[in-house]
């Protein structure tokens, strides 16, 4: 493993029991009914250990968007053709009359005072030059993951900084609140793949139809994934992530661990955010307490990630886009968790009898 990468790694420390449990004891003097604010509870006091202080202020929010191609897109697993990718990429970074980029997370992100972050981490196209643009691509898109391995590890290893790279930018900009997003057709078949493996599962019970393919591709994609299984027996997790993963997902992996490793709080999207966060969390245990899920997408497999990372999610909307969507929509949630913590009285400090 990389020097740096396996440094990043060990540097990720538990959330601050301490911090929790006088963030925990605050809650009880708060003044409403005990439990009154629900799950917005428990975040406030995960939120407490991330930070290590019973009155967390998280304050900036930023998504950054990996954008990658995909072998095993060729071998027709989406509904959607591999040259939507690099049209994408330019549309997050178009310019239009509300601010720049005119994809979903972009219009989210101006509606949450979100930055966005856009990152080639491996587009099967020639990308124009622009500003804000962020390219790390060490080749234009995995090879098929079918046949043979989708990434070297040396590759692997190389976008996983690059992303904490990346975040570390972010954070040196102001984010307390980083979400790793995604864009690249035929990512949930490699996502898939790694969960399949991860989880020991049956591929057939964690992969769905992605863009919306129908009944007669959903099978031919799960057979797609059997096959690259059949094709090696390892569980190492990086060399899981090698063998089937992407370029944006190993990229992600990386924005989680320096995340992590900074004390600042991840927002999980959705099926493909979840296996990098899997291989996330066999790296670095740890990494899950810093980990927050949006909401459950609607890729079948996404249920059974949050179940084997001990996480809850905050909605159920159905989402399946992608780019972060759900994690900029789960963003004021979280800041509103950490208000109530900070913002509100004590029954003492109002006044208040109990």
């Amino acid at each position: 493993m990389n020097h740096d990468l396996s440094t990043l790694i060990q540097s990720i420390l538990p959330a601050d029991t301490g911090a929790m449990a006088h963030a925990q004891a605050r809650q009880a003097q708060l003044t409403k009914p005990a439990g009154a604010l629900g799950d917005l509870e428990t975040l406030s006091v995960r939120l407490a250990g991330v930070f290590g202080t019973p009155t967390p202020h998280p304050r900036g929010v930023a998504v950054i968007v990996a954008a990658g191609d995909h072998g095993a897109a060729l071998d027709g697993v989406s509904a959607y053709p591999p040259e939507v990718t690099p049209m994408m990429v330019m549309n997050f970074l178009a310019d239009t009359p509300c601010g720049a980029g005119g994809a979903a997370v972009n219009a989210i992100a101006r509606t949450v005072g979100a930055r966005v972050y856009v990152m080639d981490a491996g587009v099967n196209a020639d990308l124009p030059d622009h500003p804000q643009l962020h390219r790390h691509a060490v080749r234009r898109g995995t090879r098929n993951l079918r046949v043979t391995a989708a990434m070297t590890r040396e590759e692997t290893e190389t976008l996983v900084l690059a992303g904490a790279a990346l975040a570390r930018q972010a954070i040196a900009d102001g984010a307390d609140v980083l979400i790793p997003g995604e864009m690249g057709i035929g990512n949930t078949t490699p996502a898939a793949a790694i969960t399949a493996r991860l989880l020991n599962a049956d591929p057939a019970d964690v992969t769905g139809r992605g863009t919306g393919v129908d009944d007669r591709t959903l099978a031919h994609k799960v057979a797609v994934i059997k096959e690259a299984l059949a094709r090696t027996g390892t569980t190492d997790p990086l060399d899981v992530l090698a063998e089937f993963g992407g370029y944006e997902i190993a990229a992600m992996l990386g924005v989680m661990l320096q995340a992590a490793a900074s004390r600042r709080a991840v927002i999980l999207d959705g099926f493909v955010e979840g296996s990098a966060a899997l291989v996330g969390a066999a790296l670095a245990p740890h990494l899950r307490e810093y980990l927050f899920p949006a909401g459950e997408c609607a890729e079948i497999g996404h249920a059974a990630q949050l179940r084997h990372l001990g996480l809850t999610p905050m909605f159920r909307l159905g989402l399946r886009l992608g780019e972060g969507t759900g994690g900029v929509l789960a963003a004021p949630l979280l800041l509103s968790a950490a208000a109530t913590l900070r913002e509100m009285r004590t029954f003492e400090e109002a006044g208040v009898p109990t």
